[in-house]
């Protein structure tokens, strides 16, 4: 067996164990660590008979770490080596090491918080942070701490920081691997960013694969954000005839594992491989015969929205610490070659680190694990980074609309059952009440159908329909009138019927067709989607959560009063719709009927445009029944008033030049700040979502769109700032500049990247210096006019302008506009917006 660079440290890590119950180990990638400790601790003393397990971030990495390590011992996966991940497992009796994906880990502490059997837990790739690994470890410190002092726990990194998790586990040693030291050298191929963000992406990625098969030898590794970016690249690929020698390879999750195993086989002899692989290569696995990386610098996440409540994938740029992973994967097994598509001065805008998934995720499942191990307040268990308290809060709230929490926030015997399913609550709910109402099946079936990506095949840039019921119709024997991606559909398939199996499920029998049963059954995992149609041609739902969606032109959902959602991309008011299904109102009735309200209430007319007094029967925000009624609360008609202009848009407010002024300028300040950012959100799409704060106090007596032509809105967005904060606005983003000729000019924030100075030229004579906002961060776009007031030049650099512009604006102006003053040196001259008549000259 060849000495890997972590080998020398292995007897240090032994007998770090023998002594503490903790330890960091810090080594690069290539070093060894994911298949030589684990097996190095097997002949530890103080793990006796136990088990070690060990977290990987994916499945393909667990895999292909189990099957290295059982190779190393010459055994066969499942004997002393095995793995455990969703659909497959290989364990035995024998098994001492078993490597799986980090969700596991949490359901085996629900399941037994004692991890008995078990002697050590390593947490691979721990600089991935995602959401699993930060609570697996806090549960596990946490059960450490009460029920098993005798518990190891190591945590392994390639370019985490070991200092503060080493605190965190009770000053822990770390222990330093230097890593094998095989160099890469990096070319930057300096893309402009639209090649790395628009349709030119795919043929930039082509170009620079071609450039690398001619510059250099060995297979290629290529990182991509997604499948579809994946796709697009092989097709390119396979029709622009690289030789007989190129074997095409991708390599994604959703490939099914003989797939994956080709992508990280090695090459035949006489072949190049490359491989068009998203973030599931960047660590803890090793391709074969890989010198040659290709970094397009994208990686696309899931990313929760705390404002609207919902998910979505992002694309965005990677992280320095992420290309240097991917850069590693070149100089695994020898020296390489990395080639990034961005320019080398565009990294110092780079982020250093990815940001823990904890900050970024839907907290629902984290609030329902938390609430099963009896912990109310997550911050009294350990972390690295505590669970943000917003996102916290809405993730209580959903378990609440799902039954899974009471209203002090304990956990409910109902949420104990969704707890033990391998799945997100929602999906787990849908099935124990789908099953109860004789719809187990069909539940696992959308369950699957939600969790993996959409079985439809794309036509070009058409979209997909949003039904879900022919899709669900495309899983039984017959079929279906969709275009299906086979791959897709096997792995939904299979999905379902292991969930069929493992859950336990009821015999079917049910009253609810298999055109309603769609409906019902995301109406269960999605009671906040639940949405009724708003009046018009166009499509539009209010969700019952109280935002808007609206369906793809033309779609056959269309005409549908209510719709269950399951899928929207998008932010905003009006999100797209993705995925849905049909409903009625008697069936939102009956699988809501301890959740609705009978009353009289303020209804929006849109064609008298006024509150009108109606009775109602709604579901949240949706309404099932409507009747005209008598009497209706003042509060009602200021609700009600708010909603009419939620439905109409603000631009029915009446906005003056000083508040869209206001708007911008603070828009200009958040964009300086960043993230970091303490100026509030003012963009149309949060003044909509949160008028009951700003807007609802100053709506009393009013019940009509007309009665809003009295609002001061400049006043009431000023008096969301405190004194100090409207001091502190004026000053770094004021709403006019006093120009030389002591004019005081209105600044334009249209654009807050660039706000503008519109000024006639001879109003700027004597200005040595380009005006600046923000105490400097930020030069004015000056416009420099004619004594017309027609734009003359544009500039952020004064100085320069008058050096080498102004000769050529005065040559050509000059005639033109005799009356006014043209000096030849404009800096000496008197400033001034009169003729020289007037000046006196």
């Amino acid at each position: 067996m060849f000495e890997l660079p972590i080998d020398p440290l292995l007897p240090d890590i032994t007998k770090s164990l023998e002594s503490n119950a903790n330890l960091v180990l810090q080594a690069p990638p290539g070093a060894g660590k994911t298949t030589r400790v684990p097996l190095a601790l097997l002949a530890a003393s103080w793990r006796g008979n136990g088990t070690i397990l060990m977290l990987e971030p994916r499945r393909l990495a667990a895999r292909a770490a189990a099957i290295r390590m059982a190779q190393t011992l010459g055994e066969p996966v499942g004997k002393t080596v095995g793995y455990r991940i969703q659909l497959d497992n290989k364990v035995s009796t024998d098994t001492r090491i078993e490597v799986v994906t980090e969700g596991i880990l949490t359901r085996r502490l629900q399941q037994d918080p004692e991890l008995d059997g078990v002697a050590a837990v390593i947490f691979d790739e721990f600089h991935e942070r995602s959401l699993q690994a930060d609570l697996g470890l806090a549960l596990c410190l946490d059960a450490q701490e009460g029920l098993r002092e005798d518990l190891r726990l190591i945590v392994m990194s390639a370019t985490l920081d070991g200092k503060p998790v080493a605190e965190l586990m009770g000053n822990a040693p770390i222990l330093t691997s230097e890593g094998r030291a095989f160099p890469v050298e990096t070319r930057y191929l300096g893309k402009p960013p639209a090649a790395r963000f628009g349709d030119s992406f795919t043929p930039a990625m082509t170009e620079a694969i071609k450039q690398a098969l001619r510059e250099e030898t060995g297979s290629i590794l290529c990182f991509l954000p997604g499948e579809g970016e994946i796709r697009r690249l092989q097709g390119r690929l396979e029709s622009a005839s690289l030789g007989n020698d190129i074997v095409i390879a991708p390599l994604f999750g959703a490939l099914s594992q003989k797939e994956q195993d080709l992508a990280i086989a090695p090459c035949s002899t006489g072949k190049r491989k490359v491989v068009l692989a998203t973030s599931i290569a960047e660590t803890s696995l090793t391709i074969e015969g890989i010198r040659i990386v290709i970094d397009g610098g994208l990686s696309r996440q899931p990313r929760f929205d705390p404002q609207s409540g919902m998910g979505k994938l992002v694309t965005e740029p990677v992280s320095l610490a992420a290309a240097s992973q991917r850069a590693g994967r070149a100089g695994r097994l020898e020296p390489g070659i990395c080639y990034r598509l961005w320019n080398k001065a565009g990294e110092g805008a780079m982020r250093k680190f990815t940001p823990p998934e904890i900050l970024d995720a839907d907290l629902a499942p984290l609030a329902l694990d938390l609430a099963n191990w009896g912990v109310l307040d997550a911050n009294s268990l350990k972390w690295l980074t505590p669970p943000p308290e917003v996102p916290m809060q809405q993730g209580r709230a959903l378990l609440q609309w799902l039954g899974a929490l009471d209203h002090e926030f304990r956990i409910t015997a109902h949420g104990k059952a969704i707890a033990k399913k391998p799945m997100h609550p929602r999906f787990a709910h849908m099935i124990v009440r789908g099953d109860e109402m004789g719809l187990g099946r069909q539940a696992c079936q959308v369950a699957a159908l939600l969790g993996e990506r959409d079985i439809v095949l794309r036509d070009g840039a058409q979209s997909a329909p949003v039904d879900m019921a022919p899709r669900l119709q495309s899983l039984t024997p017959a079929g279906g009138p969709l275009k299906i991606h086979k791959g897709a559909l096997s792995r939904v398939k299979t999905l379902s019927k292991q969930w069929e199996k493992r859950l336990d499920l009821k015999i079917p029998e049910t009253d609810l067709d298999d055109q309603e049963a769609p409906g019902a059954l995301i109406a269960l995992a999605y009671p906040d989607r639940v949405a009724e149609r708003r009046p018009g041609k166009q499509a539009r739902y209010r969700m019952s959560n109280g935002k808007g969606a609206t369906l793809p032109i033309d779609d056959s959902l269309q005409d549908a009063p209510f719709l269950a959602i399951a899928s929207v991309t998008g932010a905003g008011r009006d999100a797209q719709i993705r995925l849905a299904a049909r409903l009625e109102a008697d069936l939102i009735e009956r699988l809501f009927s301890d959740q609705l309200e009978t009353g009289e209430t303020a209804a929006w007319d849109s064609r008298t445009k006024s509150v009108q007094a109606r009775l109602q029967k709604k579901f949240h925000a949706v309404v099932l029944a409507d009747a005209p009624a008598k009497t209706i609360p003042p509060e009602k008609i200021t609700e009600g008033l708010v909603q009419g202009i939620r439905e109409t848009g603000l631009q029915c407010l009446p906005w003056s030049v000083e508040a869209t002024s206001l708007r911008d300028r603070i828009a200009c300040l958040r964009l300086l700040d960043g993230e970091s950012s303490y100026w509030p959100d003012l963009s149309d799409d949060i003044l909509a979502d949160t008028m009951e704060d700003w807007l609802l106090p100053y709506l009393a007596g009013k019940s009509r769109l007309e009665h809003l032509q009295d609002l001061d809105l400049v006043q009431i967005l000023k008096s969301g700032l405190d004194w100090e904060k409207q001091q502190e606005m004026d000053r770094l983003a004021p709403s006019h500049w006093t120009v030389p000729s002591g004019s005081s000019i209105r600044l334009d924030y249209s654009n807050p990247e660039a706000p503008v100075l519109p000024v006639k030229l001879q109003e700027m004579f004597g200005a040595i210096e380009t005006p600046t906002i923000a105490d400097g961060r930020l030069a004015l776009t000056i416009h420099l006019l004619s004594p017309a007031g027609r734009p003359l030049q544009v500039t952020q650099d004064l100085p320069a302008f008058w050096e080498n512009g102004y000769k050529h604006v005065k040559a050509e102006m000059k005639g033109r506009y005799p009356k006014h003053p043209w000096p030849d040196n404009p800096l000496t001259a008197e400033p001034s917006r009169h003729t020289k008549k007037r000046m006196g000259q």
